[in-house]
């Protein structure tokens, strides 16, 4: 086990490494819903990123996201609406002192702006997690100059989705900075 808890079981290579799923989130506007979170241990350090979590077994990717999407936001999305897996995205990041992978499952929905709830975030959300906010692609993109938002792509990516999905699961590889 390593320090981020139990479901972030050690790899072969030594490293804390789990499934999640994702979900990026438009209003009727064409905005998405971001949080942002930063390392307790290293304060200073912020970022923005989708809505998401670890896969819990037996569980399929569509089910985390939608689990995720209520526990992290308060919205609750009907699985059959979620579009995708439209990314897929392996990463390597730094948090908590540990070196940790992730591979995750995005998914596009729809729903209407509305304000986020805090009430099932874990101890280690309530945290990290600064805040949560919808946001026009075009200041997303101006914003993302001098601040960290994941994946990288995320406002060209949803540029795409916004007008639908062409059916093609896009793979990237991001390794942190």
């Amino acid at each position: 086990m390593s320090g981020l808890g139990d479901e972030w079981p050690v790899d072969e290579d030594g490293y804390p490494h789990r499934q999640a799923a994702r979900v990026v989130l438009f209003d009727d506007d064409g905005r998405v819903l971001l949080a942002r979170g930063h390392d307790r241990d290293e304060p200073d350090r912020h970022w923005w990123f989708t809505i998401g979590g670890g896969i819990e077994t037996g569980e399929s990717p569509r089910e985390a996201a939608v689990r995720e999407m209520r526990e992290e936001t308060g919205i609750d999305l009907d699985p059959e609406e979620l579009v995708g897996p439209v990314l897929h995205r392996s990463a390597e990041f730094d948090f908590l002192r540990v070196t940790a992978r992730q591979d995750e499952w995005f998914f596009i929905a729809r729903a209407r702006a509305q304000e986020t709830s805090d009430e099932g975030w874990t101890d280690l959300e309530r945290d990290v997690i600064d805040e949560q906010a919808w946001w026009d692609l075009d200041e997303l993109e101006e914003a993302s100059a001098g601040q960290e938002v994941y994946p990288r792509r995320l406002v060209d990516l949803a540029r795409r989705w916004r007008l639908g999905w062409d059916g093609v699961t896009e793979w990237i590889e991001e390794r942190q900075s």
